[in-house]
């Protein structure tokens, strides 16, 4: 075998139809497009969501509220779960890292702490937010919270 009997294998390719070429070919006239109408024409596209003329369901279905585009989406960590995590792992600092490695999150999710819950130990919890009585938890036992 050498570069001058190279061959693709076999049925890799393919012709294209060749449209419009004359009656003898079986695909002239209509070029496979059918008769009249918005489709057979040139330079035909349709617009996203046409429904052949019927009123289009984004315009039949009554739109109410808005999406803040600013909205920050935190997940939700209740001191509990940290005097869980704490005790399992012998721990006086809690930080996003750990919390990646215990499962609670991913890396890219902002935290916030939550305050239901009790907490027995000392801790140093670095988040991206604190509630008011997560705060006040965690130093009541005095303990540090460090927003990132």
């Amino acid at each position: 075998m050498d570069l001058s009997n190279l061959k693709p294998a076999k049925g890799s390719v393919k012709r294209n139809k060749r449209l419009g070429r004359g009656q003898g070919s079986g695909k002239g006239g209509t070029s496979t497009r059918g008769h009249k109408g918005a489709k057979s024409r040139s330079g035909y596209s349709r617009k996203i969501g046409f429904e052949g003329g019927q009123m289009p369901l984004q315009r039949r279905v009554p739109k109410y509220g808005f999406k803040n585009v600013n909205r920050k989406e935190f997940k939700g960590i209740n001191i509990s779960t940290l005097q869980n995590l704490a005790e399992a792992n012998n721990l006086e600092k809690i930080d996003i890292e750990t919390l990646v490695i215990a499962g609670f999150v991913s890396k890219n999710d902002l935290v916030k702490i939550l305050g239901k819950g009790t907490l027995e130990r000392k801790l140093e919890v670095h988040a991206h937010a604190f509630s008011k009585s997560a705060v006040e938890a965690i130093e009541a036992k005095k303990g540090t919270a460090v927003k990132l």
